[in-house]
Parts: structure tokens; C-alpha cells; sequence
């Protein structure tokens, strides 16, 4: 794959010299609104080749792509033709009026599309470094915010892609998410007027980590991920950032036992259905195959230490569950996690419920438990929401990112070998 990836950035880099300048290139999996699917829908706009000298797609024409053994099948009305894997498409013309549509989204660029796991079709999108983060600065923001702001988000975002680039590079909030070509005006300005501008720190691109919201008070990358703490990542007040407040509540009895000796197995439903499908997907991820249903949450409490910027370190759980295997056999079980990090615990219930460390009051009573908190991520750098709102307040872009930076200067980009 490393090999065919290079081989079409080599290939863009050179035939469409003239036209991108030989901008750097970014190789970013679609995940995010693909999802994990054995068969995609296709069309092109403007002309597309591929590595099949005998394959020529058709402008207008609705296609099928699907998989069937270690061979790709590609369908359009009626007709089939088994393709190898990894399915090659690449523009003729590298610009905006030549686009790739999966599942109705539009790309720009070459799509590579490879089988994942023996079961996925899985698309890498290979793009032009500024026309990436034109579809990444929509999608991490809304568009229709200051200009000031979205230019601050369009510089963490290059200044991002750059120190994280890598061939596992993918479309969704583990790295930035990321929606393809877009006509969203205002975050193209905002991308074209910062063209090669970004971050950096005694002349060196920084990891510019952003988040949502940080609750009122920024948070250092060592408490986050360890290792060195930055200069330019400090613990200090943000009166800008607009706090978010934040609650759940989880339920103790998820399933009663009058259901599970009066109820098939697919009609048993959890009470907190979305966090329980969040504690299901976690507890296959760590080695519990099969169809998951949980029945109770008889322990859950968050540690009393705090770090420096008064979040939450640690915490417990206890989950009781049924697992039905291949077989039929259904078994109770108990997963167990005592005084671990918080970030062990935290997927578990999810990011959309359990939004941040900076929590507020925990409660606990005989029928559930109930957290509170503020801001909306991880807290380190740039709150998105207090950069919108110091932009409202007049400050332009440069400004703040001195104020989530502290310490860093903004230059043009050099090339990679110059860093």
C-alpha cells in the first residue's frame, strides 16, 4: 500500500506540476462517514483513469463497488468485472471539477480502495495538503463562524497535519475529521488567506492539539498524555472559552431479571441504550466476542485527587453482562476496572456523554449515578468555542493562537526536508 501511495503522489507531483505548485501531498483513510461497509456506491465528475488498462469509468454512470473472495466487483447496470485489489482512481486534471463521489460525498484526488479485515472496502483519499484542510476546518468548526476564528483553526489544523502525518492517517476525531470537498466559502477564504502559515516554537512546527471547549482552564499535554510538558501547552484561566457545562446519568439496572426470564434475547433493550452500545463496542474491543447485553453498573465512582488544572484522575467500574457466543451459549459475566485513569474509563461510557475530566460533582444513589462537568475534550491548546469568541471580541487570528500558544510565532511553511 506504502508503495502505490507513494507511486500517485509521485505521479501528481509531476504531471500536475504547473497546476498545485507541487504542494505536499496527504494520505487520510475515509472512516468517519463511510463507516464499515462491504459495498459502496460510485460516480465521477470530469475524466478519471485507473491501473486497469481494460477500465474506463463513465461521467454520469452510477457504479457498485463490492468485494467477492480477494477480488473487487465493480457493477453498472448489469454489468460486472472483477477488479484486483487496491482499486486505483486518480483525476486527469487535479482541480475542483474533477471530483469523486462515494455514498453521494464528494472527493477530490485519487481514491485508492483496499480491503480491510477480509470484510471492509475500505477507500484512502489522496489529496493536496490545503485542499484537505478545506475539508477539515467545516467539519471541526462551523463554517459560518468569525473569519478570525476559522483562520486560527485553519493554522492548528495545518500546523497539526504536519507533525501527525503518518500512513494510519484517518478521517475521524482521532486525528481531525475530515469531510471532503465542500462548498463551504467561508472556511475556503479562511484556508486560501493563511495559505502555508503555522504554528511554530523556536522555529519548529508544535503539535498544535485543540479541543472543543476547555471548561474555563487549559490543561497541560503532560497530564494528558505524559512525557515533557510543553512551554507552549500551560495551565492557566481562559476567560474566553464559553465553559459548557455538561451531565449524565447512568442507571445502576440496565436489564431486570423479570425481563431476562420473560423476554428473547432480541428484545432485551438497556435503559441507557447509547452508552450501553458504547460499553458493548468497548468490552468486544477487549476481548469479549460475540453479542453483548448489559445488565447492571454495580459499582461506578470518579476519585476524589485532582491534577493542576483540577481534573479528575482516576476512577472505577464494575460492568455485569450477558454475552451470547456463535454457538448459542449465552454467559454472565463481570468486567472490572479498579482506580484506573479515567481515559481507560471514559470510552466506555463515551465522549458525546462523558465529555471532559473537569468534573464538577459526582452523586451516587440506590438507582444510579450522576456526573457532572465542564468543557468538551481533553483541554490542551486551543479552545475552538474561546477562539470563536475572542474573535467576536476583536482579536484576530494571530492573536489568538498567542493566547492558546503562548510563547509560539506563526510562519510560512517550509519544505519537509528543511525540518
Amino acid at each position: 500500500m506504502k508503495t502505490l501511495i507513494f507511486m500517485i503522489s509521485s505521479f501528481f507531483l509531476l504531471s500536475f506540476a504547473s497546476e498545485v505548485e507541487a504542494e505536499e501531498m496527504v494520505t487520510v483513510k475515509l472512516r468517519n462517514y463511510i463507516g464499515d461497509t462491504s459495498k459502496l456506491s460510485l460516480h465521477i465528475k470530469g475524466a478519471y483513469s485507473t491501473l486497469e488498462p481494460a477500465l474506463m469509468l463513465n461521467e454520469g454512470d452510477e457504479y457498485i463497488l463490492s468485494f467477492k473472495g480477494e477480488k473487487m466487483l465493480l457493477t453498472c447496470s448489469g454489468s460486472k468485472m472483477e477488479i484486483d485489489s487496491p482499486f486505483i482512481l486518480y483525476p486527469d486534471v487535479y482541480d475542483e471539477k474533477h471530483l469523486i463521489y462515494i455514498d453521494g460525498r464528494p472527493y477530490m484526488g485519487a481514491i485508492e480502495f483496499n480491503i480491510e479485515e477480509e470484510k471492509y472496502i475500505r477507500p484512502v483519499n489522496q489529496v493536496l495538503l490545503e485542499d484537505y484542510l478545506k475539508g477539515v476546518v467545516p467539519f471541526e468548526v462551523f463554517p459560518e463562524w468569525n473569519l478570525e476564528a476559522l483562520k486560527a483553526q485553519t493554522l492548528a489544523a495545518r500546523t497539526y497535519t504536519i507533525t501527525h502525518k503518518s500512513p494510519q492517517l484517518d478521517d475521524t476525531i482521532q486525528y481531525q475529521v475530515y469531510g471532503g470537498y465542500n462548498e463551504f466559502d467561508k472556511t475556503k477564504r479562511a484556508v486560501i488567506d493563511t495559505k502555508g502559515e503555522i504554528i511554530t516554537f523556536q522555529d519548529k512546527p508544535i503539535s498544535a492539539f485543540y479541543s472543543a471547549s476547555n471548561g474555563g482552564i487549559t490543561e497541560s499535554n503532560k497530564n494528558v498524555w505524559g512525557g515533557k510538558p510543553s512551554p507552549y501547552f500551560p495551565i492557566k484561566q481562559d476567560p474566553y472559552d464559553p465553559i459548557q457545562p455538561w451531565e449524565f446519568t447512568l442507571l445502576k439496572t440496565q436489564i431486570d431479571m423479570d425481563e431476562i426470564r420473560t423476554k428473547d434475547w432480541d428484545e432485551l433493550r438497556e435503559k441507557d441504550r447509547t452508552i450501553a452500545i458504547s460499553i458493548n463496542k468497548w468490552l468486544n474491543r477487549n476481548g469479549y466476542e460475540g453479542e453483548i447485553k448489559i445488565l447492571s453498573i454495580p459499582f461506578f465512582a470518579i476519585d476524589k485527587d485532582k491534577n493542576g488544572s483540577q481534573r479528575s484522575v482516576r476512577g472505577s467500574i464494575q460492568i455485569e453482562f450477558m454475552r451470547r457466543l456463535i454457538d448459542g451459549t449465552i454467559l454472565f459475566e463481570r468486567a472490572s476496572l479498579e482506580h484506573v485513569e479515567l481515559k481507560k474509563i471514559r470510552p466506555m461510557i463515551g465522549g458525546a456523554h462523558f465529555r471532559s475530566y473537569l468534573i464538577s460533582s459526582f452523586e451516587m444513589n440506590s438507582t444510579s449515578y450522576k456526573v457532572s462537568g465542564n468543557g468538551n475534550g481533553h483541554g490542551v491548546g486551543m479552545s475552538q468555542w474561546g477562539a470563536n469568541e475572542m474573535a467576536e471580541k476583536g482579536k484576530t487570528y494571530k492573536e489568538i493562537l498567542g493566547h492558546y500558544y503562548p510563547g509560539t510565532k506563526v510562519k510560512v511553511t517550509k519544505t519537509k526536508t528543511e525540518y
